[in-house]
């Protein structure tokens, strides 16, 4: 779905148009994607990637891609997949696309979701910057955007967000502060029986993984 065609049009404009400035400002490096550093990105690809089964090659979708970094993270790592990445952002594909041409193992897509199912979705950080969306907005991006990874996803997906017990005085007005709770019980319900959360490493934020 391209974002034209969205029901949260108004929404993704804005966060690609977000992205795209940082992209111009910092270039492919984790600023670049509003990650503070490199060691944080990576504790953020660590735990989204325990939803997935590592003894066999897999296909994952990156839902708001960035540049791409996950790919460098499972490159690293030394795992057998094949990667698509999706962005709302044509600067962020397109930097993706430089870094990695096209081959049967990536493809970049600028995308609201999707175009082809996979073993496992991720999104990382796309959940985070409101800007001047209101909480019910923002909250149903959320949702719709959660139902899109469940419905592209055969094995299973995750996603990170920040939490709501963060420290009162350093939350900002447009970032959305989610309730890992109320996440926790909406994928248990809906999308699986086999739902983790996880609130323990040193970042002010949750993952939860959700597998099939």
């Amino acid at each position: 779905m391209d974002i034209e065609n969205s029901p949260q049009k108004a929404i993704l404009k804005d966060v690609a148009a977000y992205y795209s400035s940082k992209l111009a400002q910092h270039g492919t490096a984790p600023k670049g994607v509003d990650w503070n550093s490199k060691e944080s990105q990576e504790v953020r690809f660590e735990q989204l990637c325990k939803v997935i089964d590592f003894s066999e090659p897999f296909t994952v979708n990156d839902l708001g891609c960035g540049y791409g970094a996950l790919v460098d993270y499972l490159r690293g790592l030394n795992w057998s997949f094949s990667y698509a990445g999706y962005d709302v952002s044509e600067s962020m594909i397109g930097a993706a696309q430089t870094r990695f041409p096209e081959s049967e193992a990536t493809h970049f897509e600028v995308a609201a979701e999707p175009s082809r199912h996979a073993d496992y979705g991720v999104a990382s950080g796309i959940f985070n910057v409101r800007l001047d969306h209101s909480d019910e907005e923002w909250l149903s991006f959320i949702l719709s955007t959660l139902d899109i990874l469940n419905r592209t996803s055969t094995r299973g997906f995750s996603f990170n967000c920040l939490t709501s017990y963060s420290d009162k005085d350093k939350m900002r007005a447009d970032l959305y502060y989610a309730n890992s709770l109320d996440l926790f019980d909406l994928c248990k319900k809906k999308y699986s029986k086999n739902v983790s959360l996880l609130h323990d490493y040193d970042l002010y934020e949750f993952t939860i993984l959700v597998r099939k």
